[in-house]
Parts: structure tokens; C-alpha cells; sequence
């Protein structure tokens, strides 16, 4: 197979920022490709959660100035946070522990406005923090809907989710890129629809946080989330709402806590050094985009740069796993398509085990990750739920093409334990 093509991105000058990629294990190189599991983090993020610890520890609201400086941190951080989903305004960012925690409690603020009848759609392609905060909303009175997909390519089903769109939806929940197949639906014509019957379109964009750049106003969708620990930060959640619709929801929160701005939906003192990660992230991304600055036209080049260089990277490993005999992939595989899917290959080989391949390849110092990967739906749809879902290969921008090649020639070599 010929290299990939690596526009505009030095892969040495990449690599050489992430200290973990020297890693070594019994005389072996590591290898990351579990990326969808969480990315590494570059040697900024380190630098920028330390420096927190060292020079700004404190909490909120002080007149002191450790306590200023960690107040101006913030609110740099969530300017940097919009100008990377491209939102109105900082005034529409909301950090929180982690997308899931994020989702239950906007979930349940919704809920406050939903009658019994009311309906929700979801998809089969979720990650189940898309769909259980959803499904919590039955003892509400709320109608749960799954719009179904076509296997074995997990594209979603416009015709049913047509089908499904009623003037009763309240709410349309999808993934910007499935975790576990990697397809990226169409979400401006989704959010058209959704928006025709007067519904919010909610959007998982997790797995597509660290593979192209987000755009809630080209989206249109109304919320949106995601955790910087999948791209190149740590574990930190991050919500994009609509101003309007954070003013007119009502959060759970304790009494004494501020009414005013995105503040009111983050519960508790929030984790600062966390945020100063992010902020190394977004810096990362800027740097690499070509900018000392996080500016948005900088973000979106680098995420484009990083984009091509994975689905290269994608296209190298399905041809090479299609030349494996037995080998089922599921998502999108034709060459003219991989731009409607992130870099992440699920597969089944029986009658082996997919634990028994992770197992075989991770022997090798290679990472991959198997099982459900939360996506409930997904996998009983396809039938593997009780057969141990599917190996689960994931690259990253920081990803050679030799790593590629070593993980086809380990599974080639496949022996049973």
C-alpha cells in the first residue's frame, strides 16, 4: 500500500510534543490506537494544568490574586471554548464534569417543560449518554423514538427518521460522529427538519470533537456537547447552548448560586486546573493550526490539516483488514465516502473473540479497545450485544502509517490464546 497523503502536517514535530508516545513497554514502542476511548495529551496540557496548581490555585470571587488570576482563566478558557464550536458568544459555553453529567442535568431541566405525549427522538447509533438521560424522561410522560440505521454501512435511515418527525417531537438527540462506527450523519438537513415541526436538535459531538472542526451555527442545533479528554485534553465537559434557551430553562442548583450567564447550569466550584488543560488544548490546536493565538480560522485549519492525515490513515487500515479473510467491518468502507465517517473502524472476525484480538494486539504493545463501547443500540442492532461487540481501532492526527501496517500484520499473524 502506498503512504498516506500528510497535507500540511508534520507528523515528527506532532509526535515529538506528546510525551507519551515515547512510552516503551518490555522493549516495545506504544502504540494508541484506543483513541476513542481518549486521546493523549500534548506536553501544553501538562504545562497549563501545573501552571494552575503553581501560580493560581483558588477558588472563585476573591479579592486576592491568585483568586483574580483563576477568575481571568476561566473566562479565557471560555472564550477559546466558543471561538472552538464556533458559538455567538462566550455567554453560550458551560463546563461541567463530563458529557454525560452534562446531558442529565440539561435532561432534566427540559423535562420541566415537557408534557405526557411529548416525544423525543434518538437514534441507534448512540452512545448511550445520548439516549439514557432521554429515556429518564419517561416517568415524565415523555415518548422515547429510536430512528433506525441500514447495516452493515450504520448510516442512519433518513426515511424512517422522516417517518418518525411528528409535530409531537420536542426534541431530536444524534451523534455528530458515532463512537463506535464512526458515521457522521447529516446534521444541517436533520436540524432543518427538526426545527419544521418546532422540535431542539440536540447533538453528541464527542467523537467528533478531535476529528474535524465543530460548527454549532453552521449545525443549527440548539445544544450541543463534548470532553476535551477525547480531544487532546482532560477529562472536562463542554456544552454549547442556545443564550436563549439557558435563560429560559430552569436548572437544579444550590440557592446561593449565581442566576446570571452560563454559570447557573455549573453546579458546584467547577475544576479549575481542568479547564487550564483545556485551555492547553485549544492552544495545541492553534499552534498547530498556525496561530499564537486561539482564534477560530486557526482551530478549523488545524482540525482540516488533522482530518486528512486520519482519513488516509482510515483508508489504509480498511483496505488492509478487507485483504483479511472472515474480517466483517461495519460503518462506511467505499474510498468516495470516508469523509462521512471518522477514522474509527469497528470489526468482528469469528469465531473469534473481539477481547481475545485486543488482547493478542495490546500482547504487542497495540491499543485497541473492544466490547459494547456504550453503544447499547447500536451493538443489539447489529447482533452483537451478546457476542462481545466488536474490536474497536481508532487513529489520531499523532498516528503513522507504520502503526497501521503493525496492527494489520499482528491480526494477519492472529494466533487463539
Amino acid at each position: 500500500m502506498a503512504a498516506p497523503s500528510l497535507i500540511d502536517l508534520d507528523l515528527q514535530s506532532v509526535r515529538r510534543q506528546f510525551p507519551s508516545l515515547s512510552l516503551t513497554v518490555d522493549g516495545r514502542p506504544v502504540v494508541y490506537l484506543d483513541n476513542p476511548a481518549g486521546t493523549q495529551v500534548p506536553q501544553r496540557v501538562i504545562d497549563r494544568t501545573a501552571a494552575y496548581w503553581r501560580t493560581m490555585n483558588a477558588n472563585q470571587g476573591g479579592t486576592f490574586v491568585t483568586s483574580v488570576r483563576s477568575d481571568a482563566l476561566i473566562a479565557e478558557v471560555r472564550q477559546a471554548a466558543a471561538a472552538f464550536l464556533n458559538a455567538a458568544s462566550p455567554d453560550e459555553i458551560v463546563f461541567g464534569p463530563n458529557m454525560t453529567s452534562l446531558t442529565f442535568a440539561l435532561s432534566r431541566a427540559i423535562g420541566r417543560e415537557l408534557r405526557a405525549g411529548d416525544e423525543i427522538l434518538v437514534t441507534r447509533l448512540e452512545h448511550d449518554a445520548n439516549v439514557s438521560p432521554w429515556l429518564a424522561l419517561q416517568e415524565r410522560g415523555a415518548v422515547v423514538r429510536f430512528v433506525e440505521i441500514r447495516v452493515p454501512e450504520c448510516t442512519l435511515d433518513m426515511s424512517d427518521f422522516e417517518r418518525q418527525l411528528s409535530p409531537r417531537t420536542r426534541l431530536v438527540a444524534i451523534t455528530h460522529a458515532s463512537n463506535a462506527v464512526g458515521t457522521i450523519p447529516d446534521l444541517p438537513a436533520i436540524a432543518r427538519a427538526a426545527h419544521a415541526v418546532g422540535a431542539w436538535f440536540w447533538v453528541d459531538a464527542v467523537h467528533y470533537g478531535p476529528h474535524g472542526a465543530i460548527d454549532v451555527q453552521a449545525i443549527d442545533c440548539d445544544f450541543l456537547v463534548c470532553s476535551s479528554y477525547k480531544f487532546y485534553g482532560p477529562h472536562q465537559g463542554l456544552l454549547y447552548g442556545r443564550r436563549e434557551l439557558l435563560e429560559r430553562l430552569h436548572p437544579y442548583k444550590v440557592r446561593p448560586a449565581s442566576d446570571e450567564g452560563p454559570s447557573r447550569w455549573e453546579t458546584g466550584t467547577q475544576n479549575h486546573e481542568c479547564l487550564a488543560g483545556m485551555l492547553g488544548a485549544f492552544e495545541y490546536l492553534a499552534e498547530l493550526g498556525g496561530s499564537d493565538r486561539v482564534v477560530r480560522p486557526a482551530l478549523v485549519t488545524a482540525l482540516n490539516r488533522m482530518s486528512t492525515h486520519e482519513r488516509a490513515l482510515a483508508a489504509r487500515l480498511i483496505e488492509g483488514l478487507e485483504q483479511i479473510r472472515g474480517i466483517q467491518i461495519y460503518g462506511i468502507t467505499q474510498r468516495d465516502r470516508l469523509e462521512r465517517r471518522a477514522p474509527t473502524v469497528s470489526l468482528t472476525w469469528p469465531p473469534y473473540q473481539p477481547e481475545s484480538l485486543a488482547r493478542w494486539l495490546g500482547s504487542h504493545q497495540v491499543f485497541t479497545t473492544h466490547g459494547d463501547h456504550y453503544a447499547t443500540e447500536l451493538m443489539a442492532r447489529l447482533g452483537l450485544a451478546d457476542k462481545g461487540g466488536t474490536l474497536r481501532i481508532g487513529a489520531a492526527h499523532y498516528n503513522t502509517a507504520s502503526e497501521v501496517d503493525l496492527v494489520l500484520e499482528l491480526l494477519a499473524g492472529y494466533r487463539p490464546e
